[in-house]
């Protein structure tokens, strides 16, 4: 049973990770419940602490980037428009095979949005970058939390793999 919780603790570890680019999956929390995963192990001692840290910052980067996006594009002047545009613009850059999609897509999705929402072109592109750099800050957030997640659950595995298998 200890090794099957291990599997499944690393694919949702991995999942966590592509959840970090991924609007539609919640990161950090994922990547959390494969840590949860890996101390219900009878080889690892629940440490009740770590996990309870470790979930507050995860539900604290998921509600971050909720929250930095939109304090981005409200800074810059951005709206619900160029919100929903980048996020439709990073799901097609995701699925592009243009190299830098994931990029290039939610900064036109954020300028599109904004310019459907009859805004001037300048404005629009003031908007849309406001937009993109809250994404892009959420995402990173939210991508440094999974790799250091992914780093503690490689840490504690290989400190009792012995007892794991």
């Amino acid at each position: 049973m200890d090794i099957f919780l291990t599997i499944i603790g690393l694919l949702f570890m991995i999942i966590g990770l592509i959840g970090s680019f991924l609007p539609i999956l919640p990161g950090p929390p994922l990547s959390w419940i494969g840590l949860l995963l890996l101390h219900l192990t009878d080889a690892i001692p629940n440490n009740l602490t770590f996990l309870g840290i470790t979930l507050i910052i995860a539900l604290l980067a998921f509600t971050l980037d909720y929250i930095i996006p939109a304090l981005g594009a409200k800074k810059f002047g951005g709206t619900r428009a160029g919100m929903i545009g980048t996020t439709i613009g990073l799901i097609i850059g995701i699925l592009s095979p243009i190299p830098g999609g994931i990029i290039i897509g939610p900064f036109l999705g954020a300028l599109l949005g904004e310019l459907s929402n009859k805004a001037d072109s300048k404005t629009a592109l003031k908007a849309a970058f406001g937009s993109f750099l809250g994404f892009i800050t959420g995402t990173f957030i939210k991508f440094i939390v999974a790799i250091i997640y992914l780093g503690l659950f490689i840490n504690i595995f290989w400190e009792y793999r012995n007892s794991i298998f």
